[in-house]
């Protein structure tokens, strides 16, 4: 059995265990990761028929000139009635759709398919996708390095007189270097109070003297993302303000060593959060603690407060947290970890201590 025939095999099992046959998936990267084929199809309808019975189907519009797919494959026009093309395909009952499938292609087949219901059926696909295969977790480590390369050197390239911006593009020239597709997610690098907002984009600010330094980063490589965040200090730093990158650092520890398979998900966040709030700063502590990541920086799955799942070997997702102090300062630590069957593998490996640069 190839990987995507035992990717989809994983698919259907949890199809059966959520009482489907029948699955739409239109998240473009889905279906790669389950048939091998890429196509970002803008306005168009490109969507895999999943069946437990092992009928599946693709279907795409001509413009795609996919070739050989491996599947039966229904080809349109742009002026072609997609439900018309779709509903023969469709049973009674349940029909699975995934979280992306536009309302203006699932309507009309629904419309076209009396006696059929849908029903969100993503969680098939996303708890496969969550648990990395072997060569995901390759991807990963690789994407990871690069990050961790590209972090060193955005930290020795800060100057005086350097803003946000500036780092931003150098940024873009490293990870372009190491033949990386682009940008996991748009960089964020924030100095001073900039910081204090968790997702500042970067603007023309120029680094001060005292400036706390944010830096939030991922490249994507051969599909897979990396994310990673660093905090440093230009020239000189608060006394208060390195506690609290400590307390934020320990923070990110104490939940790392939570991990393993069977621990909630909400209790690794819990370590993290009762940290930060022993020390009176929770309020500020304003975000998850984590996300799941692979293909797409934010994949379906969190490590929050109200995500009681177990953590599973495989899965891999950041542990991130932070501090903000609005007009001040903020700080956040993040690695990205691996489920290993007796822990957790960190995917970073940049030091994570507060560093005072430019001097």
């Amino acid at each position: 059995m190839s990987l995507h025939q035992e990717r989809l095999a994983k698919v259907c099992r949890k199809m059966e265990e959520a009482g489907l046959s029948q699955l739409l998936v239109t998240d473009h990267l889905s279906i790669y990761y389950l048939i091998g084929i890429d196509v970002v199809p803008f306005e168009r309808f490109w969507c895999l028929l999943v069946k437990t019975d092992g009928t599946h189907t693709l279907f795409a519009n001509r413009l795609f000139a996919l070739g050989e797919t491996g599947l039966p494959t229904v080809t349109l026009m742009d002026t072609d009635d997609v439900a018309a093309a779709v509903a023969p395909y469709i049973a009674s009952g349940d029909l699975g759709v995934d979280k992306n499938m536009a309302a203006r292609f699932l309507l009309p087949i629904l419309s076209a398919c009396p006696g059929t219901h849908a029903v969100l059926g993503s969680a098939c696909v996303d708890s496969v996708r969550a648990r990395k295969d072997e060569a995901e977790k390759g991807l990963m480590r690789r994407a990871s390095e690069i990050n961790d390369q590209c972090m060193e050197k955005l930290a020795a390239y800060i100057h005086d007189g350097v803003t946000e911006r500036e780092c931003s593009a150098y940024l873009d020239s490293c990870f372009a270097s190491y033949g990386c597709e682009g940008l996991a997610f748009d960089s964020i690098i924030s100095f001073g109070a900039n910081a204090a907002d968790p997702h500042h984009a970067p603007d023309n600010t120029v680094v001060k003297e005292g400036d706390c330094i944010v830096i939030d980063i991922g490249c994507k490589k051969d599909y897979y993302c990396a994310d990673m965040t660093r905090t440093y200090f230009w020239k000189k730093a608060d006394p208060r303000h390195i506690a609290i990158h400590d307390l934020v650092r320990e923070a990110n520890e104490k939940a790392m060593a939570l991990v393993r398979p069977g621990v909630r998900l909400c209790d690794v966040d819990a370590a993290a959060r009762d940290h930060i709030a022993a020390a009176g700063y929770g309020e500020y502590f304003t975000h998850r603690l984590g996300h799941f990541i692979g293909m797409e920086d934010h994949e379906q799955g969190d490590v929050s407060a109200v995500n009681p799942a177990p953590a599973e070997e495989g899965m891999v997702f950041s542990i991130e947290p932070g501090v903000y102090l609005p007009g001040e300062f903020g700080v956040r630590v993040e690695d990205l970890v691996i489920v290993t069957a007796d822990g957790c593998e960190s995917l970073n490996h940049v030091d994570k201590q507060w560093k005072i640069l430019g001097i």
